[in-house]
């Protein structure tokens, strides 16, 4: 079903709460719009728009869904079609989507502009969502009483039925469309009590899942055009290099190549398939001058990073006289935590097809910031942003790779230089060494204790990269990234005096981009690596010292129940010649409490195994506990991989990994049992897409030392433990 929406000037006063409005939709049917509060975007002209959503009702009964989020399978498709269906009283199976096309009224509300990232699809629309439900079904019912001249009181809905208690009419939502579309919206709409869900908190298949198993579902790898040519590229493999020159005559030899492009650090052959681009490619020989990089390594960027954060940095947060405190203790600890570059190494391979013309330019591609897409492709193409058309697709993986717009640039400027459409793909190595990285970080970390062991004082300080500084500037503040020191500001624990720090330091020329969570997937593994060395140090088991710190009862109820679902305490049998452990982690973080405990089985080579996770989640009220579930066991394997192996390293300015032979992510073979128990919450929901990541790599950190006494500060785990 297609659609136009329509455009609206909702003028100032955009903080007010939700509210919604009625229109006659284009094609005969019901158009609910629904503002999202608590964002606003600004139009080019610097007018305030409303983020929007719509909901349409056709004459025909099915609802239409203009979806504001992409799907890379987190299961946000579903959840949000189960927050319509259950308010509208339709089945879910009735609910069809569009992807929104790039407009700030589609802005996410916690945002505030039009991304999916950030664990913030669910927690946006939990209430606006279900309040266009209820609004278009009390519409429905409205219209029938209309119809039949009787009081709304005496119907009601259900299955995309409205009927009359006692009664035998009865009216399917289409017969009733044209009516409601006359009808001034309710003020207020009455939200149903979550005792009565039918849909929403149960578990529910995921309505994305028949297409990716038959073959159907279309992410953008499989856009096919006619008369489509295929490109494949080659970048610079220092960053920052330029193209020197290329055997355009040998490329051009081989059976299929079409064309060469060369742009200003890249080489793009342009074929009738993959395969031959491919070939031409290795034909053209690329010779490139290397520039100002060219002796970049990966020790010189930590060298970096250590020399810089031996200085103080800008203020993230304090509570309490830490430099005072910290002379007030019995016992004084430090520790210096490292963490490398990685990349994202998403499934499906980074693409883009273009089709550039005079009148302008239309790209088929997965994106999670529809609206930056189109204005980097108009800034590409020489256009206005109104004159690109953007068809977004499923995505085969994002965390956070597909914030960035720097392919689809690419793309564009390739597309120019070509007749007709053209997929522009990266191979995996291209992939690997042209990714925008997780920045490499260094923490500094320090707290004196009392007799007993227990923190008087902690300071954190934390050296790397600003990703917010270039990706949304205006939240980088007084010399701050709010991003990078996610998860260390806001501890659990209740330290009387605690100073956070944080000092912008780039390495030299590396692209860096987000990675399923930056800030806490990295703030984790050092603030709950060292809580663990306190524990230790103080003779204290690493639950119970947890326990006595911890400030709120719902992170407490997670580390509680982690303790006893994994057996915590209890004896752990090892194999012969391994050694075994359990190590814990807790957090809150995206709007959920979590707790983790791993368990792991290290040999006498010094390899980990490990063997079992249990991770407990309170993220308030569950709307898809299926997706719940499977968004943990993802985010978990997400994490484990890179704490075992994750690293990316720089040589003669020139990343070393290329597949995932030397860019390791976990194998069938290595997965871990684990057990996913979601606490029954009437709350408001949180996030879940990353908050599995951010515990997964600092309750395998200390799973390790618990069983070798090994401390793990530097990551990848991999290499890191000595044999005793």
């Amino acid at each position: 079903m297609q659609m136009t929406l329509p455009r609206t000037d909702s003028g100032p006063g955009l903080n007010r709460r939700t509210f919604l409005k009625l229109s006659a939709a284009t094609g005969g049917g019901l158009l609910i719009e629904l503002t999202l509060p608590g964002a606003r975007a600004l139009a080019a002209d610097g007018a305030a728009l409303a983020p929007n959503a719509f909901i349409r009702i056709g004459r025909d009964g099915v609802v239409t869904l203009v979806m504001h989020k992409v799907e890379m399978g987190q299961g946000t498709y579903t959840a949000i079609s189960q927050l319509i269906a259950e308010e509208l009283e339709v089945p879910l199976d009735s609910v069809k989507l569009e992807h929104a096309p790039p407009d700030p009224r589609y802005a996410d509300p916690i945002i505030g502009a039009q991304v999916t990232g950030g664990s913030t699809s669910i927690r946006g629309a939990w209430k606006p969502m279900r309040e266009a439900g209820a609004t278009a079904r009390m519409l429905m019912i409205q219209a029938a009483a209309k119809k039949w001249a009787v009081a709304p009181s005496r119907l009601t809905a259900r299955d995309g039925v409205v009927m009359e208690t006692g009664g035998t009419r009865r009216a399917g939502y289409g017969e009733l469309v044209d009516v409601a579309a006359t009808l001034p919206v309710p003020a207020t709409v009455t939200l149903k009590d979550p005792r009565d869900f039918r849909l929403v908190g149960t578990p529910t298949r995921r309505i994305d899942a028949r297409g990716k198993v038959d073959g159907s579902a279309r992410f953008g790898i499989d856009v096919a055009l006619p008369g489509m040519k295929i490109a494949t590229v080659a970048a610079s493999p220092v960053f920052g290099g330029t193209l020197a020159g290329v055997d355009e005559a040998a490329a051009l030899k081989v059976k299929g190549v079409r064309q060469v492009v060369k742009l200003d650090h890249a080489v793009a052959v342009v074929a009738d398939h993959m395969w031959a681009a491919k070939q031409g490619l290795a034909a053209c020989k690329p010779r490139w001058n290397d520039g100002a990089h060219a002796k970049l390594d990966s020790a010189a960027i930590f060298a970096h990073l250590e020399k810089s954060s031996a200085g103080p940095g800008a203020i993230a947060h304090k509570a309490g006289d830490a430099a005072a405190a910290m002379q007030s203790g019995t016992r004084h600890f430090e520790a210096v935590y490292r963490q490398p570059m990685l990349a994202h190494l998403t499934m499906e391979p980074i693409n883009c097809t273009v089709d550039v013309k005079a009148d302008g330019v239309d790209v088929w591609v997965g994106t999670q910031v529809p609206g930056i897409a189109q204005a980097v492709a108009a800034q590409t193409a020489g256009v206005k942003p109104e004159q690109v058309r953007i068809h977004n697709h499923l995505l085969g993986g994002g965390f956070g790779r597909r914030l960035e717009v720097d392919f689809i640039a690419q793309a564009v400027a390739i597309g120019k230089q070509v007749r007709g459409p053209v997929k522009v793909v990266w191979s995996r190595e291209e992939d690997v060494q042209h990714d925008m990285y997780r920045p490499p970080y260094l923490d500094r970390i320090a707290a004196t204790v009392d007799a007993k062991g227990m923190p008087l004082a902690w300071t954190h300080r934390i050296a790397g990269a600003s990703i917010m500084a270039r990706f949304f500037p205006p939240a980088f503040k007084d010399g701050v990234d709010p991003d990078a020191v996610d998860g260390a500001v806001e501890l659990p624990y209740a330290i009387p005096a605690v100073q956070v720090e944080y000092q912008r330091v780039e390495p030299p020329a590396v692209p860096t981009a987000f990675w399923r969570g930056v800030g806490p997937t990295r703030n984790g593994f050092v603030v709950e690596g060292f809580i663990d060395e306190l524990a230790a140090a103080a003779g204290q088991d690493a639950v119970a010292y947890r326990r006595a710190l911890i400030k709120d009862a719902r992170t407490r109820h997670v580390l509680d129940l982690a303790a006893e679902k994994s057996g915590w305490g209890t004896p752990l049998k090892a194999a012969a010649g391994t050694r075994a452990g359990r190590g814990v982690a807790v957090m809150h973080v995206f709007g959920s409490y979590i707790a983790q405990v791993a368990e792991v089985e290290v040999n006498a080579d010094n390899e980990v195994r490990v063997r079992r996770v249990t991770c407990v989640i309170d993220c308030g009220f569950a709307v898809n506990p299926l997706s719940v579930t499977a968004q943990m066991e993802g985010g978990i394997v997400f994490g484990l991989s890179a704490a075992l192996w994750g690293e990316i390293t720089l040589a003669d300015g020139r990343v070393q990994q290329s597949n995932f032979h030397d860019a390791r992510v976990m194998r069938m073979n290595e997965m871990p049992h684990i057990a996913v128990h979601i606490v029954s919450s009437a709350e408001a929901p949180g996030g879940v897409g990353e908050p599995g990541t951010s515990l997964a790599i600092p309750a395998l950190a200390n799973a390790v030392f618990a069983a070798t006494g090994q401390r793990i500060r530097t990551l990848p785990i991999a290499g890191q433990l000595t044999t005793a």
